[in-house]
């Protein structure tokens, strides 16, 4: 039964924007509002879309995200906001709804809801849960190392690597400064920032967060199973994050090669636990699609949860 919900995604012409979009055009239980290429900039057009909508997207830059916000006047409008904006803000719900236990909910209740960045997305669905149960310690340092596709760098990114000769692989965020770092530290309930290493990839989609770990790091007693379990039972009701078994290696390309790109066009995020009890060190490894539940995958399974639908419509 259709539920007649019209949803206006500003930005739709990004990157972001057009995978939404893809994710809910053929569904028959939304109604998309569009506007004319021509008006994507004309203020007064897209306050009227944007309060016409029962939920809207912000598929924009930072600056222009609180822009359209302010924008909004009726009290009835939902949004989901995919910029980096209003992720560390009290007053938004963080959109990760597998965080921890409750927050499904929160999602669902929530009329201002900010998605997660791609990295963070992998970095705290391997650190919270662990965190949480003090198997890592809140005032721990932590690196997070990572590699995606160049689609999350967005459109010029993308036509640099498109159109011509392009360094194979570079890592970025020399300054460790880089934008994912807060909520990373302050959704995981961090003391100490973590070290964020991003690069990226001469290849389009997906992606790896990996975040290496002594056990001198953590609890006493700790190994690579409870690390493991600890994990498996977190996400044991989840829809759509799957633990894999301990050093499990029948994912690997030759035995050897933990690929980014095998979740590509899903909302699917898998986790991994490689451990070697003898050495006292465990490599925790996220995979997901840095569009899909990095991006907008996870843009419209929150979209599902606040217009109380099937978590997994369209997904």
């Amino acid at each position: 039964m259709s539920t007649g919900k019209r949803i206006f995604i500003d930005g739709e012409a990004g990157t972001t924007g057009l995978q939404v979009r893809q994710r809910l055009e053929n569904r028959q239980d939304l109604e998309i509002l569009s506007i004319a290429p021509e008006l994507r900039k004309d203020a007064a057009a897209r306050k009227e879309l944007l309060n016409s909508a029962d939920l809207v997207i912000l598929c924009l830059p930072d600056a222009a995200a609180i822009e359209a916000v302010s924008l909004i006047e009726s009290p009835e409008v939902r949004v989901i906001d995919a910029s980096t904006a209003y992720r560390v803000d009290p007053d938004w719900t963080y959109g990760f709804p597998e965080m921890t236990e409750g927050h499904r909910e929160k999602v669902a209740n929530s009329k201002r809801v900010s998605n997660p960045g791609c990295y963070p997305t992998g970095a705290i669905a391997l650190l919270r849960p662990l965190i949480e149960r003090n198997i890592i310690p809140k005032d721990a340092l932590i690196n997070v190392q990572g590699v995606s596709g160049y689609s999350g760098g967005g459109k010029a990114l993308i036509e640099i690597h498109e159109s011509g000769e392009v360094e194979p692989f570079g890592t970025y965020g020399l300054s460790l400064q880089h934008k994912h770092v807060p909520e990373m530290t302050q959704h995981n309930g961090l003391v100490h920032k973590p070290l964020f290493m991003p690069s990226v990839g001469h290849y389009a989609q997906g992606m790896l967060v990996s975040i290496p770990l002594h056990y001198a790091q953590m609890k006493s007693g700790v190994n690579g199973t409870l690390i493991q379990e600890s994990l498996a039972k977190h996400y044991q009701e989840s829809r759509f994050v799957k633990v894999k078994d301990l050093n499990n290696t029948d994912n690997l390309e030759r035995a050897a090669f933990l690929r980014p790109d095998a979740l590509n066009g899903s909302n699917e995020l898998e986790l991994f636990v490689f451990a070697n009890d003898a050495t006292e060190q465990a490599l925790l490894i996220a995979r997901l699609d840095n569009l899909g539940k990095g991006a907008s995958g996870a843009a419209v399974q929150n979209l599902n949860l606040m217009l109380g639908l099937d978590e997994d419509a369209g997904l």
